[in-house]
């Protein structure tokens, strides 16, 4: 190669902690559309969150993503990046709405914030409040198959104007303010 051939760096490795393709997609998009001038290699690794398979409330939603991005960072101490998504349930002031709870990190610096919520109708909360999971809950009322695989009880419920990937995306968009701005924070 000669001194002035230009050589590409090897893509940065982002670790998602799922496999479901919904959370790998919007870790991707956010991480492409807040750094363009990286090229990212996504993993999708499944971990444990430490809580039910379906959380019910925000403080049990939070260390489920919490906990995932920490068993990932255990997994791999040398990845790059790290994004965590946990699902939830909760009622406020009565009213039941599902959200997401996204946790992020790279070797300087973490983040944990909330997505926007959405109403559930009250047949299926008191269905998750008995045991039930959302995504299976969803499959049933909508005679579907894998949900939460596709645009979720989000694209459901708002007609596809949103769906679970976008928001997760989206969380994770804001999250990512201080990694962009690190002389701000």
């Amino acid at each position: 190669m000669s001194p002035t051939a230009a050589t590409t760096p090897p893509p940065k490795l982002a670790l998602v902690a799922s496999s479901n393709p919904v959370k790998i997609q919007a870790a991707q998009q956010a991480l492409t559309l807040a750094f363009p001038n990286s090229d990212w290699q996504i993993e999708g690794i499944s971990v444990p969150s430490g809580v039910a398979e379906q959380p019910l409330s925000e403080a049990e939603t939070r260390l489920g993503a919490a906990n995932r991005l920490q068993a990932l960072q255990q997994h791999n101490p040398n990845a790059d990046f790290y994004a965590a998504f946990e699902g939830g349930f909760a009622r406020i002031d009565g009213q039941p709405y599902t959200f997401a709870y996204v946790a992020i990190a790279d070797q300087q610096r973490q983040q944990i914030g909330r997505s926007g919520t959405l109403p559930l109708p009250e047949t299926i909360a008191q269905q998750l409040e008995t045991g039930g999971e959302l995504g299976p809950l969803m499959d049933q009322l909508f005679n579907d198959h894998n949900i939460k695989q596709k645009g979720g009880a989000i694209g459901i419920l708002t007609n596809n104007l949103l769906d679970r990937s976008s928001t997760y995306r989206d969380t994770m968009l804001l999250l990512l303010a201080p990694f962009l701005h690190p002389e701000l924070y």
